[in-house]
């Protein structure tokens, strides 16, 4: 039996010696490396935070203290430690494990956490909720250096700073969030990890003292003179300023050290920063070498570390491709990424025309404001962001861009369903929210050549605000280049999709055929503002079907169902979508199943419509 076999409980983590701990680190490496490789997953971040994530259990109680992970894609050594070791061959499928903190998995996840920059608020309001309730327990966030490029870290931060609450919070400082970081906060943490005088001092120091119990004495006791030295040496941080206790840099790949700050942060029962430095990818040199690329993967060969053989090119690949091409052509566009540089395809683009590329950081209201004065100056600003995270940037796409009809593009990757990184991260609201917004206008390509030609059209030819949704992947089934709104003639009921759902309404419309069912398919490019003349052809049959990728509220249909009816049209309209709730993780086969959105099911419950309906005639 492994000693990662034999942890059960919090009690046997405590009970190992310092090299058993050190042995249970490289087998936890060892079971990260060799399960992801078979689910996929997010790797390197994880393998960064093994120590860390050790010391961290064996100071706090988790199933009562609360850890927030900030992101949480860096949990997954939380989730072995709290048993859940036997469930890690379901990572990230539908019912399985997921790869996030979930409340609902587990006690011992304090918080969902799949946007990056809210943990240290949402930390917060437990820190006071337990202050309010006279409660006792820890608090602590675990944040990435990449956080901290997000401007919800600082609001967060500075309300922290002057709270008093006693609350942790833990830097995990390795110098990246997926790609590494930029901006001044990057550089800030360079020169306090840098800082040779004031660390040379603190290693003799701490040679001199621990040698004996007295000298440990003395070391605890001094420890304030030590702080104040410290910023006499190397100046405050800010940090210091904005009211933390801040302890480090430290090593964050040595346990004992570890354990012995995070009780010293417990003890002073204040806001505290501990700086820890990692290495992403630890252990695993391929992942150390490539972390970018072994952020998130799928399955490969963990003994030779290559990453599955690239399939053809996703829309994401597309875009970047073509954003290149138009910037040659008009020297006015640029791209505006929020730390997703290669997410988003922008890699040629950025090394083409780095003069008019700007990665922002986790920041995605900032990028939509500064694209906003970029347009109102005489720039085409494409903002380049996946739709989970344009949702983080709504009110500045009304504030600070469609109120005076600036040319922004909004590239919306993702937009639909992203598969196993679940409901943080779905792309299923920006049809929503994008068609409140007066002004905007949302194209929506069902395949890669359409791509090519509607961000043509949306960067060179259109006015004002602009959306281009396209989802994660690669093509389906529908290959073509059509203008014309009606795919396939017919005259019982009439199917309409957009984007990528319209393979599986052609292949419904054939299966209807089998049945002796005559189902015309229309197909929409433009979903806002949609073109009046379309509302004859979605009306003709009687009975419309809306198939999309989209939450009940705020979809398409409910739009063409009242405008048919303000028509005087007694045309039934159904909405077949992804309902009013949260869609789980897990294929996304699998999530069209649940979802009644399969050509089986489309074909299934459009027959069952039309023959109500015609069994009420």
């Amino acid at each position: 039996m492994t000693i990662l076999d034999s942890i059960q409980s919090r009690e046997d983590l405590l009970a190992l010696d310092e090299t058993q701990t050190k042995q249970l680190c490289e087998e936890i490496r060892r079971f990260l490396i060799d399960h992801v490789a078979h689910t996929g997953g997010h790797l390197a971040s994880n393998l960064g935070v093994v120590e860390l994530t050790v010391a961290i259990h064996k100071v706090f109680q988790t199933d009562k203290d609360r850890l927030v992970f900030d992101v949480g894609h860096q949990c997954y050594v939380h989730k072995l430690l709290t048993g859940r070791k036997d469930r890690f061959d379901t990572l990230r499928q539908y019912d399985g494990l997921a790869g996030f903190p979930k409340p609902y998995e587990s006690e011992h996840d304090a918080f969902i956490a799949g946007h990056a920059s809210a943990s240290v608020s949402t930390a917060l309001g437990m820190a006071r909720a337990r202050t309010l309730l006279g409660e006792d327990y820890q608090v602590l966030a675990i944040m990435g250096d990449g956080a901290l490029t997000g401007g919800l870290a600082y609001e967060g931060l500075n309300d922290a700073g002057a709270s008093q609450e006693p609350l942790i919070i833990i830097l995990n400082d390795n110098g990246m969030s997926i790609t590494p970081n930029v901006g001044g906060t990057a550089k800030h943490l360079r020169n306090i990890r840098t800082k040779p005088s004031y660390y040379r001092l603190k290693r003799a120091w701490r040679t001199l003292t621990k040698g004996n119990r007295l000298g440990r004495s003395c070391y605890r006791l001094t420890h304030r003179v030590k702080e104040r030295l410290k910023r006499s040496l190397i100046g405050s941080n800010m940090f210091n300023d904005m009211g933390f206790e801040y302890i480090g840099p430290v090593d964050g790949h040595d346990v004992e050290r570890l354990v012995y700050l995070l009780r010293q942060a417990k003890e002073l029962a204040c806001p505290v920063i501990l700086h820890v430095l990692t290495k992403k990818g630890k252990g695993y040199r391929p992942a150390e070498e490539n972390p970018d690329q072994f952020h998130g993967v799928s399955a490969f060969d963990p003994d030779a570390g290559l990453v599955s053989s690239y399939g053809p090119p996703c829309f994401s690949d597309t875009f970047g491709k073509t954003l290149v091409q138009l910037a040659g052509e008009d020297a006015r566009v640029c791209a505006i990424t929020a730390a997703m540089r290669n997410g988003t395809g922008l890699d040629g683009f950025a090394a083409c025309y780095p003069e008019r590329f700007f990665d922002v950081g986790i920041a995605e209201g900032h990028a939509v404001a500064m694209a906003g004065g970029l347009a109102k100056q005489g720039m085409i600003p494409v903002v380049a962001v996946y739709s989970t995270f344009l949702q983080r940037a709504y009110d500045m796409m009304i504030h600070d861009v469609a109120l005076l009809g600036l040319h922004v593009v909004f590239a919306v990757d993702r937009a639909g369903l992203v598969g196993a990184d679940g409901e943080t991260h779905h792309g299923v609201f920006d049809v929503g929210y994008l068609r409140q917004i007066p002004g905007m206008q949302v194209l929506c390509p069902s395949n890669q050549a359409e791509l090519k030609a509607m961000l043509r059209k949306a960067v060179l030819q259109m006015d004002g605000p602009v959306a281009v949704r396209y989802p994660k992947g690669t093509d389906g089934a529908y290959k073509q280049i059509c203008d014309q709104p009606v795919l396939r003639e017919g005259s019982d009921l009439t199917l309409c999709a957009y984007g990528t759902m319209i393979s599986a309404v052609l292949s419904a419309a054939e299966l209807l055929s089998a049945r002796g069912i005559s189902a015309q398919v229309v197909k929409l490019n433009q979903i806002h503002p949609l073109d009046p003349k379309l509302y004859a052809c979605l009306g003709s049959c009687g009975l419309l079907l809306v198939c999309e990728e989209t939450t009940a509220p705020g979809c398409l249909a409910e739009t063409i169902g009242q405008t048919l009816s303000q028509q005087g049209s007694h045309t039934q309209t159904i909405s077949l979508c992804l309902g009013s709730t949260f869609m789980p993780h897990g294929s996304n086969d699998r999530l069209y199943q649940a979802a009644g959105l399969t050509p089986e099911a489309i074909c299934e419950r459009a027959a069952r419509y039309f023959h109500e309906a015609k069994d009420q005639t």
